[in-house]
């Protein structure tokens, strides 16, 4: 079984950047403890402002790390935070979509998989190794169940 796991250069990017809001946040309350420069609005826009980017930063990492792992007529999800695995058969697969953006000449793709459970996950190949792998392995499996694109005028 091939396994699509998150990139550790993404959650550690991710995690520098937490460290250093933290550090931002820690410096701001200092600040307004010690000298009380600037006039309470600011400290409390920049505290609660920086507290909630920790926050929708963090949420998102816990979020987006999951396993999944497929091969043998099987796709097992693992959310290690959750302490949720979960089998499936690929004729559990109600749809597929794969999305293509280009920015920047850079291709960002994300595919996203829904269950009869009604479950579903996301992976992207700019967070998850073995990207290339997954998706191809639905196009071989599943060709039928693949969302068809609407073109855009």
């Amino acid at each position: 079984m091939i396994e699509c796991k998150p990139k550790n250069s993404t959650y550690f990017a991710l995690g520098l950047i937490v460290v250093i809001l933290i550090g931002g946040l820690i410096y701001t309350l200092n600040h307004f403890a010690t000298q009380r420069t600037l006039g309470i609005v600011i400290y409390l826009f920049v505290a609660v402002l920086l507290t909630l980017v920790i926050l929708l930063l963090l949420v998102k990492m816990m979020a987006a790390y999951k396993f999944i792992s497929f091969g043998k007529g099987l796709i097992i999800t693992r959310f290690p935070l959750r302490r949720i695995t979960k089998k499936y058969n690929l004729n559990q697969v109600l749809v597929w979509e794969e999305e293509l953006i280009v920015t920047n000449k850079r291709e960002f793709k994300q595919l996203t998989v829904v269950f009869d459970d009604k479950t579903s996950f996301s992976i992207s190949n700019h967070e998850h190794i073995n990207y290339g792998e997954f998706s191809t392995f639905l196009q071989k499996k599943l060709p039928s169940k693949k969302v068809k694109q609407q073109k855009k005028n």
